[in-house]
């Protein structure tokens, strides 16, 4: 089985994951995506948190810190909480996994980033 569709499958059996993408943020393209309900177009999510992404990174920049400094963007919404998390060891090919979680169903935060930061070994991109 393909190491991007494994990473997919993972991320997906997440507690209250809906829908995932992996991301390539400075081509703006989704390098594979699984749903189970949340109804995005995957390739508007790469298109615009592409953008999410670099400006976050542009205003880090601005402000002195490192560009790894960045763990995830979360996005809060009244029943979904969005999730952008670049990896790091990939972060110079533009790399980020973008999770879509019910918050009705969801586990603790810090239990999604440690599950998330596993499946980086899974993406030699």
């Amino acid at each position: 089985m393909d190491t991007v569709e494994t990473a997919l499958e993972k991320a997906l059996a997440i507690s209250g994951a809906t829908g995932v993408a992996i991301v390539d943020f400075k081509q703006r393209r989704v390098l594979g995506s699984l749903d189970r309900g949340s109804g995005l177009d995957m390739d508007k999510v790469a298109y615009g948190d592409s953008d999410v992404m670099r400006a976050k990174l542009y205003t880090l920049e601005l402000l002195g810190y490192p560009p790894d400094s960045v763990e995830d963007i979360l996005i809060t919404l009244d029943r979904e909480l969005h999730m952008i998390r670049p990896l790091p060891r990939l972060r110079e090919g533009g790399i980020f996994i973008y999770l879509v979680l019910d918050r009705d169903r969801t586990v603790a935060l810090d239990e999604i980033r440690r599950q998330l930061r596993s499946l980086e070994p899974l993406l030699p991109l």
